[in-house]
């Protein structure tokens, strides 16, 4: 992979690929630029622009400064934008998808943001601790990186535990302890999980929300509350399954929509 460094010198590993203009793929929680949806979905869209696709610090062959702040991730996609070129469209998913949020609303030369379920679900339950980034940065400092995952799943994402129970009996699940030291980040990012009002409404780009229609309730009505807020945002619902919808339907409709095409 190649390497750039971020203005705190953290040095960020991505990958770039295909020509025309850049997209930039931002990560949620556990996943990098070898696992989860990011690798499936940039050779569909490097036949129609340069990709591409990083480790999120903390992850991969990413470097990490600590203290963390979301300013200094924010500040990692603006040195990505720089290799680039000097602008990019950004397609972010879940907990990436606020981050590039906050990326978007800094300034940053942001074309046009795609956004894939943020999970603004707030805390109507209050089942997620208000102190779930210290807990988390505790099981990563006693090399509890299992429990951290298990913990994340749980309480932060509010996942079934026959959903973790299932995970640990996967080849998925060594992949997501690998990226454990980066979920205090993610938990950092996500906060109350409510919408930043005057944030997203600050966006002035156009802005493609995006939810599967076999995600929970709780997500598709988060992506079309987004998208209300937006000055110049378009919500759809494609064919998928719980927080993922196929490369090969996701591709051409983000293809599309970077293109300009109108039938999105």
């Amino acid at each position: 992979m190649n390497k750039t460094l971020s203005k705190d010198g953290t040095a960020i590993a991505f990958k770039k690929t295909g020509t025309g203009p850049s997209v930039i793929l931002v990560d949620g929680a556990f996943c990098s630029s070898n696992f989860g949806p990011m690798p499936k979905l940039a050779p569909v869209l490097e036949k129609y622009f340069t990709v591409i696709t990083y480790d999120r610090r903390a992850r991969g062959e990413s470097g990490d400064t600590k203290p963390y702040d979301v300013q200094r991730e924010i500040e990692d996609i603006e040195a990505l934008i720089d290799v680039a070129g000097g602008s990019a469209h950004l397609f972010s998913i879940s907990s990436g998808a606020i981050l590039a949020i906050h990326a978007a609303a800094s300034g940053l030369k942001i074309s046009k943001l795609a956004l894939f379920e943020p999970p603004f679900v707030g805390d109507r339950e209050g089942r997620r601790p208000a102190n779930a980034e210290s807990m988390l940065k505790t099981m990563i400092a006693e090399k509890r990186r299992g429990d951290a995952v298990n913990f994340y799943l749980r309480k932060v994402m509010g996942l079934p535990a026959i959903i973790t129970w299932i995970l640990r009996l996967t080849p998925n699940w060594p992949k997501m302890k690998a990226n454990a030291n980066s979920l205090p980040y993610d938990a950092y990012i996500c906060g109350d999980f409510n919408i930043p009002k005057q944030q997203v409404s600050s966006l002035t780009m156009p802005t493609l929300v995006i939810a599967s229609t076999k995600s929970p309730a709780m997500l598709r009505n988060a992506a079309h509350a987004v998208a209300e807020l937006l000055p110049n945002g378009t919500q759809i619902s494609l064919d998928g399954k719980i927080h993922d919808v196929p490369p090969e339907i996701l591709g051409p409709v983000l293809q599309k929509f970077y293109n300009n095409r109108s039938e999105i």
